[in-house]
């Protein structure tokens, strides 16, 4: 990474830790990340297995600090800008970073100033294993440089993609966000399946989550489309043509797109809470 900047985090939950042992992964000093929160025991893990520096009190990483990262819970962003508003004088010269779902950034510019520079991260939970697919969002406010620098740092948990507005983060938070649960839930069902025809649970389990991660490297690595690849797999006449059959005898396009729009709606929902 050549945009090497003191980096503070205000909150230590997962996604945090994922982050930030992705970095260090990836080569970013230690001794340039910052991490506050109220209770020790997170803090004092992320000290010793990565060496990073840690702190009870937010305004001291964030005197220390060029990028400021916003991971507390949403009902909790409101106090904890607040305080900063109140106590750092020079906001405007940082970049901050929310990964916060539903707060739009109108509502920081409230929260902070309107002379904030601001980027907006939607990482999800795969960004635990180093399987992320980050969405990221920036108003003018923001430049290329600024932009390069978070996604380099991102892309140690995963993969980035750039999106043109909010709107679009919605939509991203309903596919990449909310996916992972989707996933487990179709892959629960196919285990289940399995288990009602005789199988053993473990070997059921076993069975299918091989299979998806095999189908998601090789969608990965093909130029084929998604419908080319499942052709692919379905002989004419054979017993994968029944099962996709059956699937799109249930309309699972529709149900998939219905799913994605619930999400979609409750985020925007969930913007007008904060």
């Amino acid at each position: 990474m050549n945009d090497i900047r003191n980096i503070a985090f205000i909150g230590a939950g997962n996604m945090t830790q994922s982050i930030v042992g992705g970095m260090c992964k990836s080569g970013y000093p230690a001794e340039k990340v910052w991490i506050s929160n109220p209770s020790t025991g997170k803090l004092d893990k992320m000290k010793s297995e990565l060496g990073v520096n840690t702190s009870q009190d937010n305004l001291e990483v964030v005197n220390a600090a060029d990028a400021i990262v916003l991971a507390v819970k949403p009902q909790l962003m409101a106090e904890v800008c607040d305080h900063l508003k109140q106590h750092i004088d020079n906001l405007a010269d940082k970049l901050i970073i929310t990964i916060a779902a539903g707060i739009r950034i109108p509502k920081y510019r409230q929260y902070l100033g309107d002379d904030i520079k601001i980027i907006r991260v939607m990482p999800n939970t795969p960004s635990l294993v180093g399987q992320g697919m980050s969405g990221l969002v920036a108003d003018d406010s923001v430049n290329d440089a600024d932009k390069s620098y978070v996604t380099e740092a991102f892309n140690g948990v995963g993969e980035t993609l750039w999106v043109s507005d909010e709107d679009q983060l919605d939509i991203l938070g309903a596919v990449a966000g909310s996916g992972p649960a989707y996933f487990f839930e179709f892959m629960d069902s196919l285990a289940k399946g399995a288990v009602e025809l005789g199988f053993d649970p473990e070997k059921a389990r076993a069975m299918v989550q091989q299979t998806c991660l095999g189908a998601a490297q090789m969608a990965k690595e093909s130029d084929l489309s998604l419908e080319d690849l499942r052709k692919q797999v379905t002989s004419k006449g054979g017993s994968t043509a029944k099962g996709v059959e059956t699937y799109q005898q249930r309309e699972l396009h529709n149900i998939s797109a219905d799913a994605v729009k619930a999400a979609v709606n409750r985020n925007q929902e969930m913007a007008k809470l904060f």
